[in-house]
């Protein structure tokens, strides 16, 4: 039997290590359409900003290591089409650009997510770009560097967009972010938690720019202006932070089902409308356990997970991913947030008869040094008090409480059992009643 893998990044390089261990005979190709595989981007906006500087620690795996449990790997190969009657897909080369056939038994599509471009006017300029691959990251270490650039703006305020305003902070540049909606985080967070987050972006001298359209870039050669619907401004360099989109236009004229946004619609095994295809990471779909229904969470911790369940099922076997909760955490500049479930937001779109609460508390006791505010809120369902979804932030230990609040949701709890759960207890760790205990009590 042959497996062949397009993509070589998270979900693909773990459906191909965990069908490896699993079945040691059947050959596994992997095509890349990059230099590089098993490439952990989240750590992108900390190697820029210097937080370390072996780019090698960005990677899980080299190549030399999944050759040696025979696992054939060729980057700087893009896949151009598949064939599904035929089950052939069409490869380019991109160092000789020779175009070639191969055949498989089983497909796994894991080409992940593109960087959407918006539509501004010279956005060719040099001085504008992307945080999405290695290359990238290189590019924009260096560019920083630089002396005379001093102004630089990012083009979007989601996770990648924020976490980069520490790296580039780092260079003491002023920083201009601008959002084309009203709020940070693009919904993902509900307002009580995206203003506080707002709020420590101007104490902290960011230039902030809310329902703010970016329509035109300006300059001879590299950007010198950015112009929005309703201002200009001096701009020395631009970072894209504008979201990303499925990677799977090679595929739409196949039978394969894809949602609109072109992201390939898989069952709890990874498989796709087409029987000996199967597909994950941000380039898929995956079943969200609250909503319960097809939905698409671009996270790596997903495609990690998934891509697992997938190399599982490429042996035949039938493990079911049960699903995600799309939890996700951030960290800007001086503090933590984390979310888990629904959002208010997304809770009134479902249409779910549905309660909530916004609590101000502390993350410990006051007389050991380190006290903090931190603030919670919980969506739970009016009428059997489950807890359907959480939001954490704060400056100390807020990301592991949010984790706490996902187990809840999984396991189905009460927010009269989160009040009276029994969580461990020490000065510099929490108060007596902590704020996650405090917060159930307060919703029951």
């Amino acid at each position: 039997m042959k497996i062949i893998i397009i993509g070589g990044m998270a979900a693909g390089m773990s459906a191909a290590a965990k069908f490896r261990r699993i079945d040691k005979n059947a050959e596994i190709k992997v095509y890349e359409k990059s230099n590089i595989i098993s490439f952990g981007a989240c750590a992108l906006p900390y190697f820029v900003g210097n937080f370390f500087d072996d780019e090698n620690r960005m990677i899980a795996r080299t190549k030399d290591k999944f050759k040696e449990v025979g696992i054939d790997i060729s980057l700087n190969h893009e896949v151009l089409k598949v064939n599904t009657e035929k089950n052939t897909i069409t490869i380019k080369n991109l160092l000789n650009n020779e175009i070639f056939e191969d055949k498989y038994d089983k497909l796994m599509i894991s080409t992940g997510g593109t960087t959407i471009i918006p539509p501004i006017k010279n956005i060719n300029l040099k001085n504008v770009h992307t945080l999405k691959t290695l290359e990238d990251g290189k590019v924009l270490k260096e560019k920083l560097s630089d002396n005379n650039i001093k102004k630089v703006a990012i083009i979007g305020a989601g996770f990648i967009g924020l976490e980069t305003i520490e790296a580039v902070k780092r260079y003491n540049k002023e920083i201009f972010v601008f959002q084309l909606e009203s709020t940070l985080l693009n919904g993902i967070f509900d307002i009580e938690i995206s203003s506080l987050i707002e709020a420590e972006l101007k104490e902290k001298d960011i230039n902030l720019y809310l329902n703010s359209e970016v329509v035109e870039f300006k300059g001879k050669d590299k950007i010198e202006k950015l112009v929005t619907k309703d201002n200009a401004f001096d701009i020395d360099l631009v970072i894209l932070s504008t979201g990303i989109k499925p990677n799977t236009k090679f595929i739409r004229d196949t039978k394969i089902n894809m949602l609109e946004n072109g992201a390939i619609i898989v069952d709890k095994n990874g498989k796709t409308s087409i029987d000996n295809i199967y597909s994950a990471g941000d380039c898929a779909t995956v079943h969200h356990i609250v909503k319960n229904c097809t939905s698409y969470v671009p996270l790596a911790t997903v495609a990690n997970k998934f891509g697992k369940v997938v190399g599982e099922n490429l042996s035949n076997k039938n493990t079911i991913y049960e699903g995600c909760l799309a939890s996700a955490c951030l960290k800007v500049l001086d503090i933590e947030a984390g979310r888990t479930g629904l959002s208010e937001v997304e809770a009134i779109n479902l249409g779910i008869d549905y309660k909530t609460i916004f609590i101000k508390d502390k993350n410990q006791t006051d007389f050991y040094p380190g006290q903090e505010d931190i603030y919670i809120k919980l969506i739970y369902d009016s009428k059997t008090k489950i807890v359907l979804g959480g939001q954490i932030l704060g400056k100390k230990d807020v990301v592991q409480r949010v984790n706490v609040i996902a187990t809840a949701i999984y396991a189905k709890l009460t927010t009269e059992q989160l009040g009276m759960m029994d969580f461990c207890y020490s000065p510099p760790f929490s108060r007596t009643w902590d704020v996650l205990n405090k917060a159930g009590n307060i919703a029951k």
